[in-house]
Formats: structure tokens, C-alpha cells, sequence
């Protein structure tokens, strides 16, 4: 009986032996398992915060994109504004320009015309002068005749018929 007592003894010690190495390796796995899901869970999250800021980088970077985008317009604006500026300060310096050619070939135009005349009222009176007076000079190769008044002529007949 000894021997069975110790027998039984000795596996109920192994038992509970057994046991007590069941609830070490029990606990061990639970505690594995739970530092596996809390590393699953810091993964997620980590995961989750990289998601949040490749948004937030990707915000910026549009954000930045806009702004630059704005500078850009705004500065080809601020050109297309010079060059219109400059083109239309050309044309009205062009066209100030013309005006004042013209404005020289007018006054031109009138000294020519004023010479014209001045000369044409010189050769008229210079023709009273040469009729009015009694030997006149051809002005070409052929010989003139002297121009006879026809007054003169009218007034004889008047004249000889008064007399008689």
C-alpha cells in the first residue's frame, strides 16, 4: 500500500505538477497573445498616423501648389499688363508721331501754296506792268503781236459817230 500511496503520490504531484507548468505555459501564452495584439493594435495606429499624414503632406503639398500657381498667374498677368502698356504706349507714340509728319507736310503744303501765289501775283503784276507799258518783249523764239485794246476800237466808231 505504500507503494501505491506513494505511486498515487507521486502522480498527483506529477499532476499537479503537470498542471502548474499548464497554467505557467497558459499564462505565457496569454501573455504572448497579448502583447501580440497590442503590438497589432500600435501597428494599426501607426498605420492609421501614416495615413493621417501622407493626407496632411499631400494638403500642403496642394496648398503649395495652388500658391505657386497664383504667383504664377499673378506674375504673367503683371507681364501681359507691361507688354500691353508698352504696345499701347508705341501706338499712341507712333500716332503722335504721324500727326506731327503731318502736321509738318500741312504747313509745308501752305508755304508751297503761298509761294505759288505770291509768285502768280508777281508774274500778274509784272505782266500789268510789261502791258501797261509800251514795248513789250516776246517771252518766246516767235514774235508777238501787240495786243490791241478793243476798247479803243469801240470807242472810234462811237467817236466818229458823234462826229458826224
Amino acid at each position: 500500500m505504500v507503494a501505491l500511496a506513494g505511486a498515487a503520490f507521486s502522480a498527483g504531484c506529477g499532476a499537479t505538477g503537470a498542471g502548474a507548468n499548464h497554467a505557467e505555459q497558459s499564462a505565457a501564452q496569454l501573455e504572448r497573445g497579448e502583447e501580440a495584439a497590442q503590438k497589432k493594435q500600435e501597428a494599426t495606429e501607426i498605420a492609421q498616423d501614416r495615413e493621417v499624414l501622407s493626407g496632411i503632406e499631400a494638403k500642403k503639398r496642394e496648398e503649395s501648389a495652388e500658391r505657386n500657381a497664383k504667383r504664377t498667374e499673378a506674375a504673367a498677368a503683371v507681364r501681359a499688363k507691361k507688354k500691353e502698356e508698352a504696345a499701347a504706349t508705341k501706338v499712341k507714340h507712333e500716332e503722335e508721331e504721324a500727326e506731327a509728319n503731318l502736321a509738318t507736310r500741312e504747313r509745308a503744303a501752305k508755304v508751297q501754296a503761298r509761294k505759288k501765289r505770291g509768285a502768280a501775283k508777281k508774274r500778274k503784276s509784272v505782266a500789268k506792268k510789261q502791258g501797261s507799258s509800251v514795248t513789250q518783249q516776246p517771252s518766246s523764239t516767235v514774235e508777238s503781236k501787240p495786243v490791241v485794246s478793243t476798247q479803243s476800237q469801240s470807242q472810234t466808231p462811237s467817236a466818229g459817230q458823234a462826229r458826224e
